[in-house]
Formats: structure tokens, sequence, C-alpha cells
């Protein structure tokens, strides 16, 4: 296992004033970080990847797509634009020396019809990622696909619902981003849950129930944790928590008050899930 933090803790734009905190994650033990893949230029996540490097921090990337860019959109030209900011995403993701790209660019973030989804936008967002995996593969770069609670999108909510579109993708280079904070919503059973995906899951993010410190709410950490190992995963698991530090973005996400001492969600984040990845191979 490797264990990763996410820096939207921190900004969407991961900046030289960043640094410090980039080196305090390496200090703490971090293997990793994940990296927001958003307006930069590909030399700027070149330049960070060599920061990164010399850090010794290996690196993920997450990124979502908007309105303008929504896969199950039945406006073609619209779709074309999911694929090209895709593309764009992948081709960023590579100059950053990143492994993979993660997030829910299923479909656009919080853009709902008021129906559920139907088979004909399953069909549409499988083909535009389809076409990004083939970019990922030719890139060398895995895609993780994150299904989201039933407030932020309604195309993937659950595990068989994420299965439902990546099926049709039918791609090695896409996969599931299994999500403890949006499964402890969604799922009736975690178990159930990572044993129906456990051939899709490429990736993990470890998130509280609140999006606090892991380990300090709800989340059922040793049931899900135990049957990841039982489903053979041994890959990244990176904890994704939100902060007031980035106002605009927390009010995109609706994070209205900071949870825990901003250290400790990183720090006794790390060291909790170390210690639980760890017992729960018992």
């Amino acid at each position: 296992m490797k264990l990763g933090m996410n820096l939207l803790l921190w900004t969407t734009e991961v900046t030289e004033e960043h640094y410090p905190a980039l080196q305090s994650l390496k200090d703490c033990g971090f293997d990793g970080v994940e990296v927001p893949v958003g307006s930069g230029g590909e030399d700027d996540y070149t330049a960070l990847g060599k920061v990164l490097d010399d850090m010794g921090l290996e690196r993920t990337a997450v990124f979502a797509v908007d309105e303008a860019a929504n896969p199950v959109s039945a406006d073609a030209a619209i779709r074309e634009a999911a694929v090209e900011a895709l593309r764009e995403g992948v081709a960023k993701c590579q100059a950053l020396g990143a492994t993979r790209l993660v997030g829910p660019f299923h479909s656009a973030y919080k853009t709902f019809t008021g129906v559920g989804p139907t088979d004909a936008e399953r069909d549409r967002s499988a083909e535009v990622l389809r076409r990004a995996a083939e970019e990922g593969e030719a890139a060398g770069v895995l895609l993780a696909v994150e299904p989201l609670n039933r407030f932020e999108c309604y195309l993937m909510n659950t595990v068989a619902d994420a299965r439902a579109v990546i099926d049709r993708v039918d791609h090695s280079h896409c996969g599931i981003l299994y999500d403890t904070h949006h499964m402890h919503i969604e799922e009736k059973d975690v178990t159930d849950a990572v044993e129906r995906a456990a051939d899709r899951i490429n990736h993990v993010h470890v998130s509280e129930s609140d999006r606090g410190t892991p380990g300090t709410g709800q989340v059922a950490w040793t049931k899900t944790l135990k049957a990841l190992h039982a489903a053979g995963y041994d890959d990244w698991l990176v904890i994704e928590a939100f902060s007031r530090k980035d106002a605009d973005f927390a009010g995109m996400i609706h994070i209205w008050r900071d949870f825990d001492p901003f250290e400790d969600v990183w720090r006794k984040g790390h060291a909790f899930i170390r210690s639980a990845w760890g017992a729960a191979a018992q």
C-alpha cells in the first residue's frame, strides 16, 4: 500500500507557496500527493513534478469536468469538448509524472436533469471515457472514475452505478475510484460494495464521513479496509479531506466550517490509516 494526501485540503492550484507543505507531508511519512489538475499549462506541471521528484514524493492527479464539457450531454459538440478536456488532463498528468488521473469526470459536477440516469447517458459517458482511456494507455496513465453521492451527481452514486458505465467502457486503463465518504452515504454494506467492485477498483480515497480527520467520524473503517485486503487491493490509499483555506473551492463543494485542527487532518490521518491498514491485514 502507498499512502497519499490530496492537496485539495490546501488549494486547487499548487504553487511555490505550498512547497513547505509538500515537504511537511514527506517528513510525516506520506509516499505521495494527489495534485489537482486545472488551469496551468503542461510546463507548470513538469516543473512541479521536478520539485516532487527532488522531495521523493510520488504523485497522482485529480480532475473534474464542468457543464461545458459534460460527457453525458446529448450535444455531440459538448461531448467532444469533454474528450478534449480529458485529453488535456491526461497530458498534464503525464507532464506531472503522475501514474493516474482520478475523479468524477464521468459527468459534469453538480449538473442535474431532475431524473435518474438513462442508458443513453451511460452509453455517452462510456464512449467519452473509452476515448480518454485510449489516451491514458498511450501516455501510461490509468483513469479512475469516482462515483459521488446523490447530492453531487446522478450518473454514478453507487458501485453498481459505476459498473454500469465502466463495464461499458471495457478498457484496461479505466477503472473505479472507491471513495469511503461517498460510499458511507450511498451503500447499504461496504463489504458487499467493495466485493462487487473488486476487479474494477484501481484507486481509493480514504475520506471521513464529515470530510475531516480519518478515524474521527462514522466511516466503517475496519470493514472497508478488511474488504480491500480480501479483494487483493494493495495500491494507493489517498486521504481526501477539505478545509476553508481556499474559500472559492470550499464554497463550491459546500464546506462551511473547518472540521478539525488543520495539521491533525493529515498528521493524525496519516497515523490512523497506516495503523488501520496494518490491523485490517490481521
